[in-house]
Formats: structure tokens, C-alpha cells, sequence
């Protein structure tokens, strides 16, 4: 039976769904054509129809993974929305370093998720990769206070943070739970206290940066 453009459309967008949470899940290699588009729902051969290569279905997947939300983020309340950056920020510090989020990779962050298989697969993944980490730190630049060459330096510490601290606690998580929850809890005390949140100082990174 002849699908529709509309239905077409749609088997597409599912399929991309999926690949981006499966392979946050299990990583580039862990994960076949087949359990895919099984998971969208459709068969084996659907995938090429849309396709030219499971390569090409990676990009586009991990593209799409780097649109994943953490609450708080992008999911203030009118109130949260008017607080200070500080506030917003330890906010989203601590949905990122949670143990939810530990747990569930395959809705969060593809940063911490992909980092080694984007840089193992070829260039063509590392620029789609390095482009969703581009995003992530525009939108977290949102929450971090300054302007300038400092904010987005800050802003670079911080989501690297973030970042390596996620892949340790997920890495110790079975082996050492305790461990893997103070790496979480560490992280989110350095990076956002609860009082106010002060900023390492990253003058320094940007002075020598600027020098030869």
C-alpha cells in the first residue's frame, strides 16, 4: 500500500526519534538498524527509504538529540523566568547533575552521552556533534551571569563541568553508587551553592587565550 507524504513525513520523524534516544542509550555501535525501526514501529527496509545510510541516520540523530530539554531550562515558571541568573542557573545545575538524569540518558544530554563514539566515528559525525554542542552552550549562556568573551568562557567551564561530572557518576553509578552519587553532589555544590552562585574566576582563561 502507497504511503502518504504526510505518513512518510511522520515514519521519518519517528525514526530519528528513536535512533536519538537509542543511541544516547547504548552508544553508536550498540545499536542495529533493526531495533530502530522496530522501535518507530516500522520495518527494516523502511529505514532506507529514508536514508542513504545508517551513517547519514546517525547525524541527523544526534542533531536531533542535542534538542533535549532538562527542567529547568526551558521549563520556568513565569515566577522562576524573572529571577536572577544565579537562581536560574543553580536551578539547572542541579536538574543536570541529578540522579534522574543520570539514569535516563537516553532523554538527556548527547554531550555527555556521545562524546567518545562523535569522536571515534569520522569527521563528518564530529561536525555534526561539534555543532549541537555549539547550541548547548548558546542556550546555557542564557543562565550564566557577565557578558563577553568571560561569559562564554564561563559558560565553557561550566557545561564541561557538567559534562565530565555526569559521564564519572554514570560510569560509577552500578560499581560504586555512593561514589557516584558525591561526584553528583560535589559538582552541584562547586559549580551552584546554595546561598549565591559564585563564578570561578576565569579571567585568566581569557587573558591567556588572547596572548601568545
Amino acid at each position: 500500500m502507497k504511503v502518504s507524504k504526510a505518513q512518510a513525513a511522520e515514519n521519518r520523524e519517528g525514526i530519528v526519534d528513536a535512533a536519538a534516544r537509542l543511541y544516547r542509550e547504548k552508544g553508536l555501535e550498540g545499536v542495529g538498524v533493526a531495533e530502530i525501526t522496530r522501535d518507530a514501529g516500522l520495518t527494516h527496509g523502511g529505514l532506507y527509504r529514508h536514508f542513504a545510510s545508517k551513517d547519514a541516520l546517525a547525524r541527523e540523530a544526534c542533531l536531533r538529540a542535542f534538542d533535549w530539554t532538562i527542567t529547568p531550562l526551558e521549563g520556568l515558571d513565569a515566577a522562576a523566568a524573572d529571577d536572577a541568573p544565579p537562581a536560574r542557573l543553580r536551578a539547572l545545575v542541579h536538574g543536570y547533575l541529578s540522579a534522574n538524569h543520570r539514569d535516563h540518558p537516553g532523554e538527556g544530554c548527547p554531550a555527555a552521552a556521545l562524546a567518545t563514539d562523535a569522536a571515534r566515528a569520522g569527521p563528518e559525525m564530529s561536525e555534526a556533534f561539534a555543532q549541537g554542542v555549539e547550541r548547548n552552550i548558546q542556550r546555557f549562556m542564557e543562565v550564566v551571569p557577565g557578558d563577553g568573551p568571560a561569559k562564554r568562557a564561563q559558560t565553557i567551564v561550566t557545561l564541561s563541568s557538567m559534562v565530565g561530572a555526569l559521564v564519572l557518576a554514570r560510569a560509577t553509578a552500578a560499581g560504586n553508587p555512593a561514589l557516584s552519587e558525591e561526584i553528583l553532589a560535589t559538582l552541584r555544590e562547586q559549580l551552584a551553592p546554595p546561598a549565591e552562585w559564585a563564578a570561578p574566576d576565569v579571567r585568566t582563561v581569557s587573558a591567556s587565550s588572547g596572548s601568545s
